[in-house]
C-alpha cells in the first residue's frame, strides 16, 4: 500500500508591509548598489535592523518598497546594531540568499568599520584584538562581556585594528572584525581602554573637546562579498554627514569612501 506523502509544515511569508510615499523614499534614498541579484543599502544610525521597538517599521519591514508584484522582498544577509550606520546587504532571490548566507556563516565576507574612540591612539596604533566574551542580561538588555576563554558561554572573538588619524584627546580607527559576534568591537574597543564615542553602554565619551557624541560613532564603511567563481565584489559607504562633522570639529582626517558603480560587478551568484 503506498502511502500518501507527508506534508511539511512551511513558513507563512510575511504579510506585506504598507509604506507611506515618504518612507519609500525614504528607503530608495539609501541604495548605494543593485544588480540582479543584490540590494545593498547605507543604513542611517537609530534605524533598527530588525526586531526594533519603539519604532514605526524596521528596515526589514522598510524593504517591502523594493518587493515586485507577486514575488517576496529583498532578505536581509547581516544586521549592524541600531545606532550603528553604514552598509548592510541584501540579496533579491532566494539562491543569492542561500549562496550569501553559508558565505557569511562560513566568515568569508571581510567587514570594514570606521571609528572614533578616546582618549587618543591606542598602544600599539595597529594590532590584533583576541579576547573571548559572553553574553548576560539585565533586565531586557543584553550585553556581551569579556570573559575567559573557557568560561561557561565564552566565544571567542577577534577584531584587527588600525590607527588612521589622531588628535588631542581622540583617534580615527579602522577596524576589521574576523568573528562576528554581538557588540564585538564596542567591547573589545573598550576592554583597551579605548571605548567608542557615544557609547553610553560600554564607557565612550559622550563628549569630546567641544564636540558632541550625539550617537554611537561607529560606521560600516565596506562590505567585500565573495562571488561565485571565486569573484569578489567590494561595496563602500561614505561616513553620514554627522560623523563628518564630529571628525572635522577634532582634527581627524576620514578616508575617501567613494560608492561602487552597478558596473563594477564582476558576474552574478
Amino acid at each position: 500500500m503506498t502511502r500518501p506523502p507527508v506534508a511539511r509544515a512551511t513558513r507563512p511569508a510575511p504579510a506585506p508591509i504598507l509604506l507611506s510615499a515618504e518612507e519609500i523614499a525614504w528607503v530608495t534614498s539609501m541604495v548605494i548598489y543593485e544588480d540582479d541579484d543584490l540590494l545593498a543599502l547605507n543604513k542611517p544610525s537609530g534605524l533598527s535592523s530588525q526586531g526594533g521597538r519603539g519604532q514605526v517599521h524596521t528596515l526589514d519591514e522598510l524593504l517591502f518598497a523594493f518587493a515586485k508584484p507577486g514575488k517576496a522582498r529583498p532578505r536581509l544577509i547581516h544586521r549592524l546594531d541600531r545606532d550603528t550606520s553604514g552598509v548592510i546587504l541584501t540579496a533579491k532571490t532566494k539562491p543569492a540568499a542561500s549562496a550569501l548566507g553559508k558565505a557569511m556563516m562560513a566568515r568569508r565576507f571581510g567587514k570594514t568599520y570606521l571609528a572614533v574612540v578616546s582618549p587618543g591612539a591606542p598602544e600599539p596604533r595597529e594590532g590584533l584584538i583576541d579576547k573571548a566574551m559572553r553574553r548576560e542580561e539585565v533586565g531586557r538588555e543584553a550585553y556581551m562581556r569579556i570573559c575567559a576563554p573557557d568560561a561557561e558561554g565564552a566565544e571567542s572573538a577577534q577584531s584587527r585594528y588600525r590607527t588612521l588619524s589622531a588628535a588631542a584627546g581622540a583617534a580615527l580607527l579602522e577596524l576589521s572584525p574576523k568573528t562576528g559576534r554581538m557588540h564585538q568591537l564596542r567591547v573589545h574597543l573598550a576592554s583597551i581602554g579605548r571605548p567608542i564615542a557615544g557609547d553610553a553602554r560600554y564607557g565612550g565619551a559622550l563628549r569630546l573637546g567641544d564636540q558632541t557624541a550625539a550617537r554611537l560613532m561607529l560606521h560600516a564603511a565596506a562590505l567585500d562579498v565573495p562571488l561565485a567563481g571565486g569573484e569578489r565584489l567590494r561595496i563602500t559607504a561614505p561616513p553620514p554627514v554627522d560623523m563628518q562633522t564630529f571628525c572635522a570639529g577634532l582634527g581627524l582626517a576620514l578616508p575617501a569612501v567613494e560608492a561602487p558603480r552597478n558596473s563594477d560587478r564582476p558576474q552574478t551568484l
